[in-house]
């Protein structure tokens, strides 16, 4: 589990292609610091498991299922990528409850920057809708941030300075394509409920 809070941008050192997966090195000191082999650590909002460790980097095997679900398909060599390990039991939760499990990609349409913040709009996937509500919790390229308006088929989220500056978000352009996760708990609802109709 994670929070959303991600603790370091780091970078992409290699990309090998195994056909039906793929083998990402990743460069991040912080969270290198403490991991062994078997950890979790979130990638762009990707739960992954270290598999190998260098001095300041972490290797770890992507699966077709994510490949195909997420944009970590599209890394290449030096794309920086949000990293956050996994959560502590005892340590606050700074964002909300993030597994790491993507539940699609969404496609920037506006970023529209004020003074203080920045507002960005994007696609709404038409099978998550319904998990998306207005002060609700969503996770992009895996930062907790909350949803200020939503309709039919986008979702807009006000970005504060630190996070352009400490995260991936701050360098994303209209038509990027993110990592979404929905409210875990929003799903667990939708599923109980069909369990009292049936």
């Amino acid at each position: 589990m994670f929070t959303g809070i991600v603790e370091e941008l780091g970078s992409v050192v290699s990309v090998d292609d195994l056909g039906d997966a793929a083998r990402l090195a990743i460069r991040g000191p912080l969270v290198m610091s403490d991991a062994r082999p078997g950890d979790s650590i979130a990638v762009n909002g990707v739960c992954l498991t270290v598999v190998q460790l260098g001095d300041d980097t972490f290797t770890a095997d992507v699966m077709l299922e994510t490949l195909q679900r997420s944009s970590l398909g599209a890394l290449t060599v030096s794309s920086p990528v949000n990293l956050e390990r996994a959560a502590r039991i005892d340590s606050r939760l700074g964002g909300h409850i993030v597994q790491g499990h993507v539940d699609g990609v969404a496609t920037i349409r506006e970023i529209d920057p004020a003074d203080n913040w920045t507002t960005m709009v994007l696609d709404l996937p038409p099978a998550l809708a319904r998990y998306v509500v207005e002060k609700g919790s969503i996770t992009m390229d895996g930062v907790s941030l909350t949803v200020t308006a939503v309709d039919d088929d986008s979702f807009a989220v006000s970005l504060i300075p630190a996070t352009l500056a400490h995260t991936t978000l701050g360098s994303r352009r209209v038509g990027d394509r993110v990592n979404i996760e929905v409210d875990v708990i929003a799903k667990y609802v939708e599923r109980l409920l069909e369990g009292r109709s049936a």
